[in-house]
């Protein structure tokens, strides 16, 4: 989509994470656990709020387990369509007020964040911008956390192909690069090549 290519403005301020097994079965159990400290609406309340007060292993869940928690806005939706059409006309006040919307429905749909941060940057609202572009953070810092790319076992995992396109662009991985296929029991390898050089992702399917 057209509005990734603002990822480039977003890349200098991430670092990387130290990389850690995900655990699916534990995050689908205790995020619907009300008396578990990592309960959902317990993290979400975090992430709306403070999302810099999130520990790495919080925002793995947190990220991750939209996997497992409904409801959640697809890029094929009707209600996605109407704001990606009003990114794509530089309505920036549309962007916002539609975006609000799906936000409070799919707050770390990273699809999302990226179209209201590139609509809070254009009205120059900074405070908007700052506490979205923390949150942007967390969750793809949970992304790098998951594995160094370099082999099948430890190839990054994330939740959807608009997402393997988000980290795509973090790690600088361009059209030079040519990309293979390879199905999985739970998900789908993509390995991206350039000069001898592999980057393994993994597109989740947990929730089929």
């Amino acid at each position: 989509m057209k509005y990734y290519f603002f990822l480039f403005v977003l890349m200098s301020i991430f670092g990387f994470a130290q990389k850690s097994k995900i655990d699916f079965k534990g995050i689908e159990k205790n995020l619907t656990n009300s008396k578990s400290t990592y309960n959902y609406e317990k993290l979400i309340f975090k992430y709306k709020g403070y999302p810099k007060s999130l520990d790495s292993i919080e925002a793995q869940y947190l990220y991750y387990g939209r996997n497992f928690i409904n409801p959640k806005v697809s890029t094929n939706d009707d209600d996605f369509k109407i704001l990606a059409e009003a990114f794509k006309d530089n309505n920036f006040e549309d962007c916002i007020k539609q975006g609000k919307i799906l936000y409070e429905k799919d707050p770390t749909n990273l699809d999302i964040l990226l179209i209201l941060l590139r609509a809070y940057d254009s009205k120059k609202d900074g405070d908007n911008f700052m506490h979205h572009i923390s949150q942007f953070r967390t969750l793809t810092d949970a992304i790098k956390s998951s594995g160094d790319g370099k082999s099948e076992k430890t190839a990054y995992l994330v939740n959807s192909v608009g997402d393997e396109y988000i980290l795509l662009n973090i790690l600088n991985i361009g059209q030079d690069y040519t990309r293979g296929s390879k199905a999985a029991k739970d998900g789908m390898y993509d390995i991206w090549e350039k000069e001898g050089n592999k980057i393994y992702i993994k597109v989740l399917y947990l929730n089929l």
